[in-house]
């Protein structure tokens, strides 16, 4: 690969912090020709360093992790109908234990409204959005604060979930592929995932359709072991199939007017 022009990196880092980049919009910043763009758009894809959507591109999956807050932007009305749908999955006196990431987080904008639950969460954002909450009992588990998103991680952490056995867990993750596997980038993060999984009577995924279009380094488990998954589109054929062969019920989310 040659080496990249100045362009070419700020198009990365631009992709790294927003989460997507726009033709329109980088012809505008960089004062050059949408053509030129598209030129600049295909070569790094060619690279592997992007992977083009309709008018524009994202990071490719297979180099890093979106920045949170870029990701809390990303298929934002989707994930804000799929934390909604999996909210009402949860009734009044439950209890339930929610990883980190930014779908999780509105399952828990939407818990609002719901009588004496228990929630215990490695999430930072999760405690922010619930603390005000007087009907949710609220516990947050100990260990590590990853800058980066507000995660709880550590041994501290996985040690108090195995003290619970909750009705419901709710998790997200950054990938699920193809044959099955949901994955995240953090084993640290995947400890924790993978402590909640055990420790409930019902998982439940949380997933946008992008989560199925890339992949992350670390496994966290299978579908297989998920009650529910909840998400904002049909499922690919070969999913559909892992999910009906291991009794996963899969919610489509409706949209919220």
């Amino acid at each position: 690969m040659e080496p990249l022009i100045p362009r070419h990196t700020d198009i990365i880092q631009r992709a790294r912090e927003v989460g997507r980049v726009v033709v329109e919009e980088l012809a505008v910043h960089f004062g050059v020709s949408p053509q030129t763009i598209r030129k600049d758009l295909n070569e790094l894809c060619e690279a592997g360093l992007l992977q083009r959507i309709h008018g524009g591109a994202v990071l490719s999956s297979g180099i890093a992790n979106y920045a949170y807050e870029a990701r809390r932007n990303l298929a934002l009305e989707e994930k804000r109908a799929i934390g909604a749908h999996a909210a009402s999955l949860v009734p009044d006196g439950s209890s339930l234990l929610i990883n980190i990431g930014t779908t999780t987080e509105q399952v828990a904008m939407a818990l609002g409204g719901k009588k004496d639950l228990l929630v215990i969460t490695n999430n930072i954002n999760v405690v922010n959005i619930l603390k005000d909450d007087q009907s949710i009992e609220l516990i947050v588990t100990g260990g590590l604060v990853r800058h980066t998103d507000g995660g709880v991680v550590g041994e501290a952490a996985v040690q108090l979930i195995q003290q619970f056995k909750v009705d419901y867990a709710i998790i997200g993750a950054s990938a699920v592929d193809q044959d099955g596997s949901i994955m995240d980038y953090d084993y640290r993060e995947v400890k924790i995932a993978q402590a909640i999984i055990e420790n409930a009577r019902q998982t439940i995924l949380v997933t946008d359709h992008m989560k199925l279009e890339r992949t992350a380094p670390v496994r966290i488990g299978h579908l297989s072991q998920l009650d529910r998954m909840v998400t904002d589109r049909p499922l690919p054929k070969q999913l559909t199939q892992i999910c009906a062969d291991g009794d996963v019920q899969v919610d489509i989310a409706p949209q919220l007017n």
